[in-house]
């Protein structure tokens, strides 16, 4: 099978795309031809404007759909991955009391001004996401849900105070990359007041790349789609690994 695909829209191979943008120009025809001018910029030709529409004042939405020359080389797409085991409730909470002898203190928050806490609920909450049960399910783990608009200062006084062992932090406002900035104030706090006796931290959001890790200063970042089992594995791998024989 050859590692050399292209975008596939009305027959294998012919390189279709749709894209939409905005911008800053009143709708109109010079609107449409500025959009069809940026389109052959980015490579898609013969591009076609097959829906625009004006938002505000002064701005033109639009979707494009056309032809690119590109083509992607599989075995040169590099991702993260998964470099432990997916466990059961049942696994993780026998893991955690056997080797831990204690319960798993995870405290989680969104911070700054973000007060999206979908992401955060999702993963902690009873109700949990995608049809697994979320880390207050687990009855091994003591898990304190901060909420929303958290300051990193009062996150990191509330997690020395529990003495967490993990603390999860979701954003999802990402404007002028409002996420990374906050999670590198979020893993420079930490590492100030506790130093290496800090707890793990994990980051997560739509919008985070999840090889970015090192370069935030968190020990894990988890993009979209991220399910309560998912982390809850994660944490028991990196707290509480299996011991090995001597």
């Amino acid at each position: 099978m050859s590692s050399i695909v292209r975008p596939y829209g009305d027959t294998t191979g012919d390189g279709m795309v749709q894209t939409s943008f905005t911008l800053p120009v009143p709708p109109g025809p010079r609107a449409e031809g500025a959009a069809l001018q940026l389109a052959t910029k980015m490579g898609i030709s013969p591009a076609m404007v097959v829906h625009s529409h004006g938002i505000g004042t002064g701005y033109t939405f639009f979707v494009v759909y056309g032809s690119v020359t590109h083509l992607v080389d599989l075995d040169a797409v590099e991702v993260e991955e998964r470099d432990y085991p997916l466990m059961s409730p049942a696994e993780v909470n026998g893991a955690i009391k056997s080797r831990l002898h204690r319960k798993l203190v995870v405290m989680g928050a969104c911070i700054g001004t973000d007060a999206h806490t979908v992401g955060i609920d999702a993963i902690l909450n009873l109700k949990g996401f995608a049809g697994e049960k979320g880390l207050e399910y687990y009855r091994e783990m003591d898990v304190a849900n901060l909420g929303a608009q958290v300051t990193v200062p009062e996150l990191v006084g509330q997690a020395r105070a529990a003495r967490a062992d993990a603390v999860l932090v979701s954003q999802v406002v990402t404007q002028k990359d409002a996420h990374l900035r906050n999670t590198r104030e979020l893993a420079g706090a930490f590492r100030e007041a506790m130093g290496e006796d800090r707890p793990l931290l994990v980051v997560g959001g739509p919008r985070f790349d999840p090889a970015m890790a090192r370069e935030l200063g968190v020990d894990k970042v988890f993009g979209r789609g991220t399910t309560p089992g998912e982390v809850a594995s994660y944490l028991v791998s990196a707290l509480i690994p299996e011991e090995v024989p001597a």
